[in-house]
């Protein structure tokens, strides 16, 4: 159990700024292992960003609840996961081979692609939860970052990691993902879609593994797999598309849906 209990640390300390014990030691063997925990970091960064609307939602707007709990959000994982999506935007809209693609991912500059791809990505994500009913926001962000934190561990299992370089930020923790270790995740995420109180919300599966799916062919054809940006590209695309797909609910249901906690 001890063991378990720091791989769940290792996995905060690497992808939130969620201080944890000094002690934890970060092992290659650690760091392989963790990935089984992504769904958990998606519950706590999820959770708390859901706290932080709903606590917000009390004195502010609720536009303006949404945009500072973005805000959260970021500031949890030090926009981690959306460095990797701008990277990837800049990478294959400027590169043309492997090796130019998988060279310009390694640059911390963001260029024009990276730029416009994330100025798009929050304006969508803001404008897509705005549209959800404020009752079912709260949850709709929960739900959100755990199977979208999900749907990148099943992405390490299903493509090989391209990278062999040692200076890669994410190699130690995109190799060796076992098929236990998706079934762990995958228990740790699919009750999250079973405590709403609309049945609805369980077709959400269906989307993001489209879009999951969509993305490996994309990442295969081109580099042969994937590497630590391209999960990222996948935990912020798939999250987008989870508020698109409640907010389309919304949108075209005759009575109005409620997406809650029990």
């Amino acid at each position: 159990m001890r063991k378990q209990i720091n791989l769940i640390l290792t996995a905060f300390g690497f992808f939130t700024r969620i201080p944890i014990p000094k002690n934890i030691a970060f092992s290659q063997d650690n760091l392989n292992k963790c990935n089984r925990y992504f769904p958990i970091v998606g519950y706590v960064v999820g959770g708390l960003t859901a706290l932080c609307y709903v606590l917000l939602s009390f004195f502010l707007p609720t536009s303006l609840a949404i945009l500072l709990s973005m805000v959260t959000s970021i500031l949890l994982t030090g926009a981690f996961h959306e460095d990797g999506f701008a990277d990837v935007c800049d990478a294959f809209g400027g590169g043309w081979t492997k090796e130019k693609i998988l060279t310009i991912m390694k640059d911390s500059r963001i260029g024009a692609y990276g730029a416009v791809g994330i100025i798009l990505l929050l304006f969508t994500k803001y404008t897509a939860i705005n549209h959800i009913d404020s009752n079912s926001i709260a949850y709709s962000i929960i739900i959100a970052h755990v199977m979208s934190r999900f749907m990148a561990v099943w992405t390490m299992h299903t493509l090989e990691y391209v990278r062999d370089d040692e200076n890669s930020k994410s190699k130690p923790i995109t190799k060796s993902i076992q098929i236990k270790d998706l079934i762990i995740a995958s228990i740790l995420s699919l009750p999250v879609l079973l405590l709403g109180s609309s049945w609805h919300i369980i077709a959400i599966i269906f989307p993001l593994t489209i879009v999951k799916i969509l993305f490996e062919r994309y990442f295969k054809k081109w580099i042969g797999g994937y590497t630590g940006d391209c999960l990222g590209t996948i935990q912020q695309s798939t999250e987008l598309v989870a508020y698109l797909f409640i907010a389309a609910l919304h949108y075209n249901s005759s009575s109005p849906i409620e997406i809650n906690l029990f």
